[in-house]
């Protein structure tokens, strides 16, 4: 029998428990009778919160999305030098990341890669987190070369956490590799100049 929870943490119950399953077997492999199965509750129940599944992805996408930018403003706002916001930065994706490795690969994986509603969600979060990397970099400069620099170091997480994820990758800590990627990041940033 379902536990009967209030509206607002059954909806969190049942994006955990898809994107979970999401990840594990991708977007079309996943059924609404296994999401359901899985968070424990009915399928009308399901419905009840999302009208179907493809309106459950783009909720969960969307979901994802801002805890990582919830993530990462946090950290940086409680940095104290440019050189604390890259560190604090990097490894709260790291942290985000690895605590939480079935939102990385929904959000970076080829469900929503290769579909354009999708790809747009996957696109707006990419451009939020590289318009708050854009404002913490601290360089003289043009805010289109704050935003191509930000783009950058977006990139360089994003491959990192892929490898760190890898069956073949390095498990590190996620300070670990906050550190070393934040060290780069940071004495890269200190040699840009304006022109």
């Amino acid at each position: 029998m379902t536990t009967r929870l209030p509206a607002d943490q059954r909806r969190r119950q049942l994006l955990d428990t898809a994107c979970r399953l999401f990840a594990d077997r991708g977007f079309h492999a996943s059924a609404m009778d296994e999401i359901a199965r899985a968070a424990g509750v009915t399928k009308p129940v399901l419905y009840q919160h999302f009208t179907s599944k493809r309106a459950l992805f783009v909720e969960v996408l969307d979901d994802v999305g801002g805890q990582l930018m919830a993530s990462l403003g946090s950290a940086a706002g409680e940095a104290p030098t440019g050189r604390d916001r890259v560190q604090a930065g990097f490894a709260a994706y790291f942290r985000f990341v690895t605590g939480n490795e079935p939102a990385f690969r929904v959000l970076f994986g080829a469900a929503a890669r290769n579909d354009p509603e999708f790809a747009a969600i996957v696109d707006g979060v990419l451009e939020d987190v590289a318009d708050a990397i854009s404002n913490w970099i601290e360089i003289e400069g043009t805010t289109a070369h704050r935003r191509v620099l930000a783009h950058a170091v977006v990139g360089m997480a994003e491959a990192t956490s892929r490898d760190a994820l890898s069956a073949d990758g390095l498990a590190l800590e996620p300070d670990r590799l906050a550190a070393w990627v934040a060290e780069l990041a940071w004495f890269g940033l200190r040699g840009v100049r304006a022109d």
